[in-house]
């Protein structure tokens, strides 16, 4: 076991979490294909898309065919991944393709496409964001994102875009014009799940306060909104002025408290509201093994 620690540079407990994780994000996904995708006659992105393609037009196994594509692409780009994902991955793909093999749900179908759409969206959003939480991918078309990104200089999340792109319009020769939009709402709402698993459900609020008046805005902030503040040194280029610049971080209900004491105490003040995916640190969230699935490719790999 201690061999295994070391390869994977993990502790017995976050392998088994991890695995617990990844298997039953696996089983959830599996659901949402067999009991949503299959008896809607919907598509996916990414290379269970590909099968799922195949399958409606040969009848060829979906869970087999997503296996030995995705095995594929591991061989060729393996070198891409850092080594504790590419040991999950290939977990969690042969799960899945079991996983869709064995588990045998009721369909769920509607009148309404849309119903069906979204179920399935949040189902299988779900079921990635467990498998992402537990340090795992799919891999699939992101290894093909990482090679068009080191041999041709484009970008990883657009080299993503496109290819699933390609493969939604692809099948929409296969199962329709109309059932092929419902797909691409249904992977936007499983992107969603997604990201609400690995960022969480409060997002935060960022605020950069510009005020002639800063003691009395920070003051009021810390004492009526109860949250600390960072002050940021700054030079006004059209005044040729040093400023103090307040920054503070706050939950999105407390964005219109501090936007009326501010509006109180200096309405000339200058305000900025950005969205913060994450916080990490006292008063938010601490650190967890779990933020290290943020980065999954090698260090290492040049592209």
């Amino acid at each position: 076991m201690k061999r295994i620690n070391d390869y994977l540079k993990m502790e017995t407990s976050t392998i088994i979490f991890s695995i617990v994780m990844i298997t039953l994000g696996c089983a959830i996904y599996a659901v949402g294909i067999n009991s949503f995708v299959l008896p809607n006659k919907f598509a996916s992105g990414g290379v269970s898309g590909i099968a799922i393609i195949l399958y409606y037009m040969r009848q060829i196994n979906v869970g087999a065919t997503n296996f030995i594509l995705n095995a594929i692409l591991l061989l060729i780009g393996w070198k891409f991944i850092e080594k504790r994902t590419l040991v999950f991955t290939i977990y969690a793909l042969a799960m899945m393709s079991w996983f869709m093999e064995i588990i045998q749900t009721p369909s769920f179908t509607s009148e309404n496409v849309l119903i069906s759409s979204i179920a399935g969206g949040v189902v299988m959003g779900i079921g990635m964001g467990i498998i992402v939480r537990g340090n795992g991918t799919t891999a699939g078309t992101d290894i093909i994102a990482l090679m068009l990104k080191k041999f041709f200089g484009l970008g990883f999340s657009l080299g993503v875009f496109l290819i699933n792109l390609l493969i939604i319009i692809a099948s929409s020769f296969v199962i329709g014009l109309e059932n092929a939009i419902v797909t691409l709402i249904m992977k936007f709402i499983a992107s969603y799940m997604i990201d609400v698993f690995t960022e969480g459900f409060d997002r935060r609020k960022s605020l950069m306060i510009i005020s002639e008046k800063q003691d009395e805005v920070a003051h009021a902030i810390i004492e009526q909104v109860g949250r600390g503040l960072t002050v940021l040194k700054a030079y006004g280029y059209y005044s040729h002025r040093e400023k103090d610049v307040l920054y503070v971080i706050v939950s999105r209900h407390q964005v219109v408290q501090i936007q009326r004491l501010i509006s109180q105490i200096d309405a000339k003040a200058f305000v900025t509201i950005s969205d913060v995916q994450q916080v990490i640190g006292q008063g938010f969230t601490f650190y967890n093994a779990d933020n290290r699935n943020k980065r999954f490719y090698s260090d290492n790999a040049n592209y």
